[in-house]
């Protein structure tokens, strides 16, 4: 006799959708049989550049050590990060990616009876995390596609442990500014734990932008999650990394796995995280890549949300899923957004300029059918 396990499971897994990735090459290939070398993929946020030189040649010198576990402290890497940030060694929580720095912060402060706070149209990892511990998400309505940072703060209650705020926001792109973030902490009562996920933020020119480790000396409940997902071209690996007090670090030390980040993503983080020159090429070409993508928009007749990240919001004004669908057919890949409450949206990664001309192409060519 089988089993109903999805009704032995926490209350807040049962409301769960699992996490939809980007659509692999492959994958779509496979079922469109298509030729996976004339597929572009502009889904999933990833750096069209390729690594770093750098952290290939740390990853060759590694390869000869993969019988060994990495070092469960990361020591390396967490004091390339302390010394990069001026911070201490006893402030870095490195994770599996960013994500991992999520998940933990729920294991360690949510729970039945408690609830996390954050926006609409914010990173869906926010409610998984939440909601699989037993915990309520408190979901408040965006303004202008953005977190309204008033509306946050009053959405706090005794309940309240954490609040997840993100900048830019994925996958609206949208920011708030330095002002904006110091009047918030000011209000956050000290007890709550604010999650500032800024896995963007490499992406980020001047001070539009607040730099998140700037403020961690005067608020001790503040948290800073960053990814060398993005700009640091390192998806695949997997690496994260938290900045807080010590106290904080201390405690998501607790939950945190053993040996959570492998040997080689800790050198090939701690490579790229020197290499400068391909951090400045990653922006030019984000910079060059938006602006090609925008002007093409504009001469379709398009609109889009304004973002700071390596990634475009779309509105097509209707269903967007069929303009989804006919791309997939164009060996096109973007992604849908329709589970964050925006169907009428595709978000679209910024790629090199031939992958960027692709899209813009494929989706004229769509949209006059």
């Amino acid at each position: 006799m089988s089993c109903d396990f999805l009704a032995l499971a926490l209350p807040g897994v049962q409301k769960l959708s699992p996490y939809v990735p980007g659509k692999p090459v492959d994958e779509l290939a496979r079922e469109l049989n298509l030729d996976p070398a004339g597929i572009v993929k502009l889904a999933s946020n990833e750096n069209p550049l390729g690594p770093s030189p750098k952290a290939l040649a740390a990853i060759q010198n590694e390869l000869a050590e993969l019988t060994r576990y990495p070092d469960g402290n990361g020591f390396v890497l967490k004091e390339a990060l302390a010394r990069h940030y001026n911070l201490n060694l006893e402030q870095i929580t490195l994770g599996n990616g960013s994500n991992d720095i999520l998940e933990m912060v729920a294991h360690a402060w949510l729970g039945p009876g408690l609830n996390a706070v954050f926006s609409a149209h914010a990173f869906a990892v926010y409610p998984i995390a939440t909601q699989a511990v037993g915990a309520q998400g408190k979901v408040v309505p965006a303004k202008d596609w953005g977190h309204d940072l008033e509306a946050l703060l009053a959405a706090i209650d005794d309940h309240t442990r954490v609040v997840f705020i993100a900048n830019p926001n994925n996958p609206t792109g949208t920011w708030f500014g330095p002002q904006a973030l110091e009047q918030f902490l000011q209000q956050v009562p000290s007890r709550v734990l604010v999650v500032l996920d800024e896995a963007y933020i490499e992406y980020a020119e001047g001070d539009e932008l607040p730099d998140g480790m700037q403020f961690l000396a005067a608020y001790p409940n503040l948290l800073v999650s960053r990814t060398f997902s993005k700009a640091y071209g390192l998806a695949a690996l997997r690496v994260g990394y938290a900045a807080s007090s010590p106290e904080i670090a201390a405690v998501l030390n607790r939950v945190r796995q053993p040996f959570n980040v492998n040997s080689l993503a800790l050198a090939a983080a701690t490579a790229a995280l020197e290499d400068v020159d391909y951090l400045q090429r990653s922006r030019q070409a984000n910079t060059a890549g938006m602006q090609q993508l925008e002007v093409g928009l504009k001469a379709l007749g398009l609109s889009w949300i304004p973002s700071r990240g390596n990634f475009i919001a779309v509105d097509f004004g209707r269903d967007a899923a069929p303009i989804n669908q006919a791309l997939l057919h164009q060996g096109v890949i973007v992604r849908p957004v329709a589970g964050y409450a925006m169907p009428s949206f595709l978000r679209v990664s910024i790629g090199t300029e031939q992958e960027n001309a692709r899209f813009l192409q494929a989706l004229h060519e769509v949209l006059s059918q």
